[in-house]
């Protein structure tokens, strides 16, 4: 009995996710996605948009006094949302 070349599920859509470049805006959307789960519920009820850009997420909040308890947890957070996600999608966070 001849056994086939076998490839597992999961490495075949990473390939071809990432042959067809989608790899970076799907990550880059769950990592948007994650926000209020590692931010929490009352940062996120604040939280007015974020967006991606050259792998910086920026971040626009309603409060000055929450905008700088978050710049003292800024690389915690960078963190916690590229583990989330299971890539290095961002290298900083900028608040608004």
């Amino acid at each position: 009995m001849k056994r086939r070349n076998e490839t597992d599920i999961k490495e075949l859509l990473q390939l071809f996710l990432r042959e067809s470049q989608l790899e970076t805006p799907l990550n880059e959307y769950r990592l948007i996605n994650s926000w209020e789960k590692v931010a929490g519920k009352v940062v996120q009820r604040y939280t007015d948009g974020l967006r991606i850009h050259n792998q910086k997420l920026i971040v626009r909040l309603k409060s000055p006094a929450l905008r700088s308890d978050l710049m003292m947890r800024r690389q915690e957070l960078v963190n916690k949302l590229n583990e989330e996600v299971g890539a290095k999608v961002i290298y900083d966070i900028e608040f608004h």
